[in-house]
Formats: structure tokens, C-alpha cells, sequence
């Protein structure tokens, strides 16, 4: 499978029927795009660099720079698996019908050397971002920049952004005009460590820094060794406020990838990582990518809000008359300091909140300033 920079071309031209346009047509379609991209987004400009850097970044938003080379004759899906890449429609009525909201969990989703390529490139823990929501250092690690993390990341990118493989994604799941977050926020490579663990949640419904709309969440797993017992494994509820136990767990095993829709119900979570000692240095290892589109349908459309987390509720052990054992009063205090620091968190957040509302027209800039690096960083 190659790699070589040739694929960052225009593209192939010979799978296209009889009577498409030119290349010279899609060239002007794609400018005019990218042109209207920026005159919507309302970015100022200042010099011709930050012109041609602008409007380079708007053509990738497009899909322009996507497509295979004519020196380099590989699908752009290639990276798929063949049985997998043309079974979209198949998938779809799986995913479409799933329950507690729509989902699928595809094994052998990439090809096998570039899901190992992928492996061999995962960057050490102590690469990413490992601070928490509470600004301490925690067991998760994380790397959005995934690109710089060597050849096959780069080729992931290419794909992801790709017309062909957005296409295909809205095949499987139905959502049209799907759009790739080219910052990563959120997402990239993730990482955890032993005894790590996640509870429920509905994930932050609008992009940071854009007017999009948060539709999918894609997870491909890269975990060699793994079994079920030793936890990690993704949880879908119906009701995290109710349900002890989820609807559905998905193991992460490597080359597993789950696709599922990000709304006001989707409330996923992962099960406490509880390694065997003789697998300690295992760490679960997966990465993340997050789709958008401009528009969602009426019904789902919800006020902006931040990732919303559900402690999880008492097991179902814990029940009138029962005797408790040193492991239910050991889980009993997890669960109430889990809530203790739940309750610490959102304090300081309001707190902040507050205090940045009490800098008025300061707070405004500030607010600005951070969009504006967010969209310009790269």
C-alpha cells in the first residue's frame, strides 16, 4: 500500500463515467466553495500568505486535496477493508436499527498492515495532553496533532477528509454532508491507563469554535491483547440516570471500529480498566474522530452545551437487608467520592464562569482570542 507524497494530488481520473465534468469544471467548483467558505466564516486576511494559507485550508475543508494521484493508481478507501468498504449499505440497516440509539461495531474495519501501521506509530503516553477536566494529571493521554505522528497517521487524514470516504460514512449511517474536523478537538489518539475509567455521558454538542453540529463519533480500537474481563469496554445506556447496567458492551479489540450518533441520547461511557498483573504495562489504546455537519434535523437540534456526565448508579448488589462485603463498601465510596468530585468540578466551573462574565468587554476579547486560535493553529 503506498504512502508516498504523490497521493496528496488532483487526483485520478479514470473510475469516472462518461460525461462528468472536467477537471477544470470541478477545480472552478471547488474555488468558488472554498471562496464563499471564507466569505461566510468572515476571516480577515492581511497579507498574501495568509491569503493563499486561508484559502489552502478552505480547499481541505472541500475535499479538494483528497483524492489519489495519476502517479499512484490506489483508491483513496484502500486504507478500508475491500469487504468492508462495500458493505455501506448493508451496515446501514445494522446501525439505523440499533438500540439504545444508533450504533455499529465493525470488526476488521481497516486494512490489516495499515491498522498495524497504525499501531506501530501510536505515540508513547507521555507524548499527549494527560491533564483532566480538573486540571491534574490523570490515567488518559491524548494527541490531536495526529498528522506529525508519521506516515500512516498522514494517510488517515488524507482519507478522512476525502469526498469518498465521507461519502461512504453517510452511506453507512444516513447522515448526509458530514464535515471532518480538521483541528481534532476532542479527538486524535487516546490512551488509558489501568484503573481508568468512564462514566456516562452526551458528548459537547456543537464544534468549539465552528457552527457545526456534532453527528458521529468513530472509534477505531488498537489493542492487540485484550479480553473482556479486563473492563474498557464501551457502554451504551438508555438512561444512565436509571439503568445500573448498559444496553450494549462493545470489547475493544484491535481493528474494531465503532461508529455511533452523537445526540441528546447517546450516552456511552467505558467500564474501570482492571488488568491482570501480568499484563500491567497494557494500556488501552484507540483513536478518536469526530464528524459534524452545518445543519440536523429540527427535532434534534439542542441548546449549546458542554460534555454532560451521569455518575453511575449504586450496582445492583447493593439492596435492602443485603450483607455487604469489603468490595461493596470499597465500590460504595468510589461512587460517592466519583460525585464529590463531580460536585467540586462543576463549582469551579461556574466559578470561572463568573468570574470571566465580571470582566465584561475583557472577557469578550478573551472569548475571541481563543476561537481565533483554535481556527488559525494550524
Amino acid at each position: 500500500m503506498g504512502m508516498g507524497n504523490g497521493e496528496w494530488g488532483m487526483g485520478n481520473r479514470h473510475d469516472q463515467p462518461v460525461g462528468h465534468c472536467s477537471i477544470l469544471d470541478e477545480l472552478a467548483a471547488y474555488l468558488a466553495n472554498a471562496w464563499n467558505s471564507l466569505l461566510t466564516d468572515h476571516i480577515v486576511v492581511r497579507s498574501k500568505s495568509t491569503v493563499v494559507r486561508q484559502f489552502s485550508q478552505a480547499l481541505q475543508l472541500q475535499g479538494f486535496f483528497s483524492r489519489t494521484s495519476p502517479m499512484h493508481d490506489t483508491p483513496i478507501l484502500a486504507i478500508l477493508n475491500p469487504d468492508v468498504r462495500e458493505r455501506a449499505a448493508e451496515l446501514h440497516a445494522t446501525f439505523a436499527s440499533a438500540e439504545p440509539f444508533p450504533h455499529i461495531a465493525i470488526d476488521d474495519f481497516l486494512d490489516m498492515d495499515f491498522a498495524r501501521a497504525l499501531l506501530a506509530e501510536f505515540p508513547a503516553f507521555e507524548r499527549g495532553n494527560a491533564v483532566g477536566d480538573n486540571g491534574e494529571l490523570g490515567g488518559k493521554s491524548t494527541v490531536d496533532r495526529i498528522k506529525a505522528l508519521g506516515p500512516a497517521y498522514a494517510r488517515l487524514d488524507q482519507v478522512i477528509r476525502s469526498r469518498e470516504f465521507l461519502a461512504w460514512l453517510g452511506a453507512l449511517t444516513g447522515i448526509d454532508h458530514l464535515i471532518y474536523d480538521p483541528w481534532y478537538l476532542g479527538g486524535g489518539t487516546h490512551e488509558n491507563r489501568n484503573g481508568m475509567s468512564l462514566d456516562a455521558h452526551v458528548d459537547f454538542n456543537y464544534h468549539p469554535s465552528e457552527r457545526w453540529h456534532r453527528r458521529l463519533n468513530l472509534i477505531v480500537y488498537l489493542n492487540p491483547v485484550w479480553d473482556e474481563s479486563w473492563g474498557g469496554s464501551l457502554e451504551f445506556f438508555r438512561d444512565p440516570h436509571a439503568d445500573v447496567k448498559p444496553s450494549r458492551r462493545v470489547t475493544p479489540l484491535f481493528n474494531r471500529c465503532v461508529v455511533f450518533e452523537t445526540s441528546e441520547r447517546s450516552w456511552h461511557a467505558f467500564n474501570k480498566i482492571q488488568l491482570p498483573d501480568s499484563q500491567q504495562p497494557l494500556t488501552r489504546r484507540s483513536v478518536a474522530l469526530y464528524f459534524y455537519t452545518r445543519e440536523r434535523p429540527e427535532q434534534e437540534v439542542a441548546a449549546r452545551h458542554t460534555t454532560f456526565y451521569v455518575n453511575r448508579q449504586l450496582p445492583e448488589t447493593i439492596t435492602e437487608g443485603a450483607l455487604l462485603s469489603s468490595d461493596d463498601v470499597a465500590q460504595i465510596r468510589q461512587l460517592i467520592e466519583a460525585r464529590d468530585a463531580h460536585i467540586r468540578l462543576l463549582y469551579a466551573e461556574n466559578t470561572e464562569l463568573r468570574a470571566a462574565q465580571d470582566k465584561g468587554f475583557a472577557g469578550n476579547l478573551l472569548y475571541l482570542a481563543k476561537r481565533a486560535y483554535v481556527r488559525f493553529r494550524r
